[in-house]
């Protein structure tokens, strides 16, 4: 954990957690926690210094900036990028792979359920997908077919090893669909407060795209997160 980077932003209640290479080589996906309270007080931004070195700790950083209690809602990156990222830190498999050992994504949301499941109030959790090859950079796609929610971080883990299998990998990567739909959650839960987390292996820009300049997704992404703000 001595290489996790957080930060908490209570100005819209935004939390950013880079989990520790130390788990699986450098291939570890990013995780990005965004807290959503519709009716949210604007404060001055708080950090979270880069000195943990247990989970207990960051779930005492968490609760010392306010956060006490959440719903959860969880995105999963599904983009091609997971098979060029793991070509070079996954021993040449997908990020993806299910195998003996867990991937990395599989110790993502291990790590991130230790660290946020106290928070959880009711322990079901909305899991989506998105940049597979049925949603790329517009939709997101619900774990299960009839849109229920997982009970607890060890049904996500479950549920996450049935379907990946069934997955085609695509893009472009756009976190705008998986913001959108929890903004929809939020608002059909009259604006209760809850913690989106979106676990990916990197940022949402290109490296095509020329400096100074962003591309779609880019501008997509960041006009939905001025909408949960």
């Amino acid at each position: 954990m001595g290489n996790e980077e957080s930060s908490f932003d209570d100005s819209d209640n935004t939390v950013h957690v880079q989990p520790s290479s130390s788990y699986a080589g450098s291939s570890n996906p990013m995780a990005h926690v965004h807290n959503r309270n519709m009716y949210g007080n604007r404060q001055r931004p708080t950090y979270i210094p880069d000195n943990f070195h247990s989970l207990e700790e960051v779930t005492s950083a968490l609760r010392e900036t306010g956060l006490e209690s959440s719903n959860l809602i969880l995105g999963i990156d599904f983009t091609q990028s997971n098979e060029w990222t793991g070509r070079y830190s996954f021993g040449r498999r997908s990020l993806h792979t299910i195998g003996s050992s867990p991937n990395p994504y599989e110790q993502a949301i291990s790590i991130i359920g230790h660290t946020l499941s106290p928070f959880d109030e009711d322990n079901l959790i909305p899991c989506f997908g998105f940049g597979d090859a049925s949603s790329r950079d517009k939709y997101v796609f619900s774990f299960y077919p009839d849109h229920r929610s997982c009970h607890g971080f060890e049904e996500v883990l479950a549920r996450y090893k049935e379907i990946v299998p069934y997955l085609k990998l695509s893009g472009p990567t756009s976190f705008a669909p998986i913001i959108d739909a929890a903004i929809n959650i939020v608002e059909e839960n009259n604006g209760q407060y809850h913690v989106l987390v979106i676990i990916a292996d990197g940022q949402v820009r290109s490296p095509e795209t020329p400096a100074g300049r962003h591309s779609r997704q880019e501008h997509e992404t960041i006009n939905s997160i001025v909408t949960a703000r």
